[in-house]
């Protein structure tokens, strides 16, 4: 790997490898992210996102393939990475026992930052108000929001995000949402993971799919929702037979997806014959329709589809 591959990206991964027994975690993963840019790193439980993430850290070696991050070794130079580098701790880290003030001036301190800046980060997650309030008392969004405030000390050069919005109220996501931007905004990377799709669509300039430790895509989200992947939504009190509705639209069988509260998925361009045959299915049968969206499928359609392709792979 060369120096400007060191330069021009904030981590790189190749040919990534990582087994447990006869279990292969993570199977030849690469991918590259640049300097000051939000990286989604989505997949289905045991997709080996958290084994990446582990070795991005340095707490875990690699079986095969080469890693770096800020151009170094994790794993070798971990003492010299881990200054540079913020990580959002699970519940498990955050001293349940201490006041929130406590904890985030404790982090402060060993970052030799004084505690107006400490201070200051409880204001920007918005805990100003629970600052003396101990750690177990908190609620499961307030502790994911001292975790982020605990990150952030010592403004990292790079941010590793896990399901950092895990438990928050909408509110509360959104402000989350405005501080990650905000800290992009000053040139840090950003490495998030999270089960929120939404979340990766608004957040990210780009993500990375895996299924079964492999790449399953990679790109920003806008580029993996484009293209051929087109369908029609539509929603409706009445409860249709999907396979029916497909034979009435000369489509495929498995073309016509119901989803949860009345809703179905169209799994095809939006064309103004697809629409004008819809439309005359359902006055045939005398349904209302509630509401009907034709275009790009969502991030989560995507994700849908192609964790399913490789779990049938």
């Amino acid at each position: 790997m060369s120096t400007n591959d060191h330069q021009r990206s904030a981590i790189v991964v190749t040919g990534l490898m990582k087994q447990y027994g006869a279990t292969r975690a993570v199977d030849g993963l690469s991918f590259e992210v640049a300097h000051g840019e939000v990286f989604g790193l989505l997949g289905p439980n045991g997709a080996g996102k958290t084994t990446t993430v582990e070795i991005l850290e340095g707490y875990r070696q690699a079986d095969a393939g080469e890693v770096r991050v800020l151009g170094l070794d994790p794993f070798v130079d971990g003492t010299a990475l881990r200054s540079r580098v913020g990580v959002m701790l699970q519940e498990g880290g955050l001293y349940p026992g201490l006041r929130t003030r406590e904890v985030i001036r404790l982090f402060a301190a060993y970052h030799g930052v004084g505690h107006a800046s400490a201070d200051q980060l409880l204001d920007d997650v918005g805990l100003t108000t629970d600052r003396d309030r101990m750690v177990r008392r908190l609620s499961g969004g307030q502790r994911q929001r001292l975790s982020l405030a605990c990150a952030l000390v010592g403004t990292p050069e790079m941010l590793v995000l896990d399901e950092p919005t895990a438990g928050m109220d909408p509110q509360a996501r959104a402000t989350t949402w405005e501080l990650v931007r905000s800290v992009v905004a000053r040139g840090t990377t950003v490495v998030l993971t999270t089960h929120l799709l939404d979340e990766a669509e608004r957040l990210c300039d780009r993500v990375a799919i895996v299924a079964a430790g492999r790449l399953a895509a990679l790109g920003s989200p806008h580029e993996l929702t484009s293209g051929e992947r087109r369908e029609v939504r539509f929603t409706t009190a009445v409860t249709l037979d999907p396979a029916k509705l497909a034979h009435a639209l000369d489509l495929a069988l498995d073309a016509v997806v119901a989803d949860p509260a009345g809703q179905y998925r169209i799994q095809a361009a939006g064309t103004p014959s697809l629409i004008a045959d819809l439309a005359t299915f359902l006055r045939d049968h005398d349904i209302a329709i509630n509401s009907l969206e034709a275009g790009r499928q969502s991030l989560e359609d995507v994700f849908m589809q192609l964790v399913t392709e490789e779990g049938n792979g």
